[in-house]
Formats: C-alpha cells, sequence, structure tokens
C-alpha cells in the first residue's frame, strides 16, 4: 500500500459542492489501495477576510494574536473536508499543525518548519483513518502557533511529504499543470509534462504562482516528487522531478514574468567603502528582500545605486534609505513601482551561447526598453515598464518556439 500526499488550495474547496467533489477524489485515491494524508488551505479568500477582520478592531494586531487568527481558516477546511469524507463511508481524522507535529520557529507570519514529528499522523493511518491536516501553520517551542506565510499549505504538504516518505506528494490548484507562459497572456501555452526541481524553482520564484518557491526546494532537497495538476478536471498535470526529459533541447522550458516589482534609485552616493552595507543592512533588519542591484561606474568618487524590492514593500523601504541616504550624504532617492520582471527559464541555456542575445534582440524589436538585467545559471530577467509586459512575454514565447513544445 503506498501512501500519498494530497494538498488542495482554498480555490478547489471553495464551497460545499466543491469540498464534496474534493472528498469524492480523495476516496477513489483510498479505494486504489493508497494511504492518504491531505493538506488543505483556507476556503476562498477566507485569509484575506480574517485579515481585514483584524484591522476593523485594531490598528496595529499583534503578530501573536493574528497568526492565531488566521490559523482557523485552515482548521475549518480540514474538519469540513473531513466531515464530507464521512458521510461518504470513509473514515477520516482532522489535525492542526500542531496535532500533526510540525514545529516551527518563532517568527511570526513568516516562520520556517524545524521539524516534523509525524506520530500522530501515523498512528491515525494504522487505524485506518484518511488524515486531513490544516496547512499553513504548526506551533513553536513555546506552544504557539505560528503561519508559514502565503503559499504556506505547499510548504506544509511536501514537508509531511518528507517526513512520512510518501511515494509521492499530489498539488491540486485551478491550474491543469506548469505552462510554458500564462495561458491567460499566451493563449498558445503549452503544459510541460514534466520539469525538474531547478528550473521549477526558478518558474516559481520569478511569477509562476503555481507552487511555492519553498515547497519546490524542499522538494528538491529531499527528492520529492510533486505532481501539479487541476483539482476540477481528471486530467494528466506536471510531473516535477529531479531528471525532467533527457531529450537534447536548444530552448527555454517557459516565460514567467511578476508585477510585483518596484525600484529605488539612490543618486549621488559617496563611492567608499561601507556605503551599501549602511544601505542594505537596516533592509534586511526590516525583513525587507532586495533583489536586483546595479551600481553605476563612479566619476569623482559618485555613484548611483539602484536596487528593486516588491511593491508591497517599497514604502518601507523608501523611509529606510530616504534615512540612511541623509546619512551617507547622497543627493536624493528616487521610485518607480511602474515596472515589470520578464525571465526565460530553461536548463538548456547553461553553458550554451545565443540565448540572451535572442531575448534583448526580440524585446528591441518590439521597441521595450530594458531597465535592469539580472541572471542566473538558467535565467534572466529583464526589468521593464509594466504597460509593455503582455507585449514582451507573447514576443519572447514566439521566439523562443515554446507553442511547439
Amino acid at each position: 500500500m503506498a501512501l500519498i500526499v494530497q494538498k488542495y488550495g482554498g480555490s478547489s474547496i471553495a464551497d460545499g459542492e466543491r469540498i464534496k467533489s474534493v472528498a469524492r477524489r480523495i476516496a477513489k485515491a483510498r479505494d486504489e489501495g493508497n494511504e492518504v494524508v491531505v493538506v488543505v488551505s483556507a476556503i476562498g479568500d477566507t485569509t484575506d477576510e480574517l485579515i481585514r477582520l483584524a484591522h476593523q478592531v485594531s490598528a496595529q494586531p499583534s503578530d501573536r494574536e493574528l497568526d492565531l487568527l488566521l490559523s482557523t481558516g485552515e482548521v475549518v477546511s480540514s474538519t469540513l473536508l473531513a466531515m464530507a469524507l464521512e458521510t461518504l463511508g470513509y473514515r477520516a481524522v482532522s489535525l492542526s499543525g500542531a496535532q500533526a507535529g510540525i514545529e516551527t520557529d518563532s517568527r511570526y507570519s513568516r516562520a520556517r518548519i524545524l521539524r516534523v514529528d509525524p506520530k500522530r499522523i501515523v498512528s491515525e493511518l494504522e487505524r485506518g483513518n484518511i488524515v486531513i491536516v490544516a496547512g499553513f501553520q504548526g506551533v513553536t517551542s513555546e506552544m504557539d502557533i505560528a503561519t508559514l506565510g502565503r503559499g504556506g499549505s505547499d510548504t506544509t504538504a511536501v514537508a509531511l511529504a518528507v517526513s512520512l516518505e510518501a511515494k509521492e506528494c499530489q498539488i491540486y490548484t485551478d491550474v491543469e499543470g506548469v505552462y510554458t507562459a500564462d495561458p491567460r497572456i499566451v493563449p498558445q501555452a503549452t503544459k510541460l509534462k514534466k520539469v525538474g526541481y531547478e528550473e521549477m524553482l526558478e518558474l516559481a520564484s520569478y511569477g509562476a504562482r503555481v507552487v511555492h518557491p519553498r515547497a519546490i526546494e524542499l522538494g528538491g532537497l529531499h527528492d520529492v516528487r510533486i505532481l501539479v495538476a487541476s483539482s476540477f478536471v481528471d486530467r494528466p498535470g506536471t510531473i516535477i522531478c529531479k531528471e525532467a526529459s533527457m531529450e537534447v533541447r536548444n530552448k527555454v522550458s517557459g516565460i514567467v514574468h511578476d508585477t510585483n516589482v518596484a525600484k529605488i534609485t539612490v543618486i549621488g552616493v559617496p563611492d567608499h567603502p561601507g556605503i551599501a552595507s549602511a544601505i542594505f543592512e537596516p533592509l534586511a533588519n526590516a525583513d525587507i528582500s532586495v533583489d536586483t542591484i546595479v551600481q553605476n561606474a563612479s566619476i569623482e568618487k559618485i555613484a548611483d545605486l539602484t536596487f528593486t524590492v516588491t511593491r508591497s514593500d517599497l514604502s518601507r523601504a523608501m523611509s529606510i534609505v530616504e534615512t540612511v541616504a541623509k546619512t551617507v550624504e547622497a543627493k536624493r532617492c528616487v521610485a518607480d513601482s511602474k515596472l515589470a520582471k520578464v525571465s526565460i527559464v530553461g536548463t538548456g541555456m547553461l553553458n550554451t551561447p545565443g540565448y540572451a542575445a535572442k531575448m534583448f534582440r526580440t524585446l528591441y524589436q518590439q521597441g521595450i526598453n530594458i531597465q535592469l538585467i539580472t541572471t542566473s545559471e538558467i535565467r534572466i530577467t529583464c526589468i521593464i515598464s509594466e504597460d509593455s509586459l503582455k507585449d514582451a512575454v507573447r514576443a519572447l514565447h514566439r521566439a523562443f518556439e515554446l507553442e511547439k513544445e
């Protein structure tokens, strides 16, 4: 008997009918002879609604209380799904993250899983139960509830698959798999049958929203096979695994984009040791992640320093940087939030010339100006105007012939 872990997102269980549909899918997996552990997100927009409610009663709700509040969304989902399975005649038990043995650090709203003690889950499986676990949460050493941040249920599912040595972690969502581009922008986008961990991590980190990057990273570290498929239709999804197709490919795997990007430029920065540290350490201490960083060549020991952050962090980042800029005697700071990232990703790019040139030429032919460039071994990302994003994605998809996948 194989053990599988399934995860269902909020859209998959958005109402009573969808919960019953998911229960039937789980029952089918059980009937096929599998032991089944299921991880669920909160129903629909429950998390956003709870956040709004919290801010109606408190201008600044404490992190601890907010995490405890938000964790209830997944508890509601898990109990309802267990009830639906019992109605179908299957034995099921719902567990909170703490009951499932998920231990985290104490960074509320962005906790990391330290370890998983699956004793309770194993015990319930031995009793013949289908186990439904509330995702997105765990318990600290002080027995406080901490949440894992957006997309945390994906991480919960993969972490449980690792600890239980599951055959596969199946992530069911509202899309049928991983595509060569967003089908809403590129109708000709094709579904990938398989994709490697490294490629998928780049795709997820730079715009593909189907699986959270932390879950991919964890899966790759422990070699957990991950299936991404739709909970609404019974069609093959995308397999994320250690080895994707072994065929020789002379192209990228996908085009991804992200509009959650803003640029900050510190103008007239004195070019001497310690300046970069003075700017970026306060941002790190405020838990603000910085992506692309570019410093121009100094003239008379004066330079401009440009970097990107998420739009959601722009206001806080500007406040910090403007304060630092005065301290280091920079001239001024400017920001631009009307930007986007477009990236090409693929292991076929590794040690193969021509990809960057083709990407830049394609954008040039569309009249799209590149403001910043960042790369990895298998990714090239350009920062462009948000107004040009859709044209850029479509043009790059054509240029790299991804519709022929």
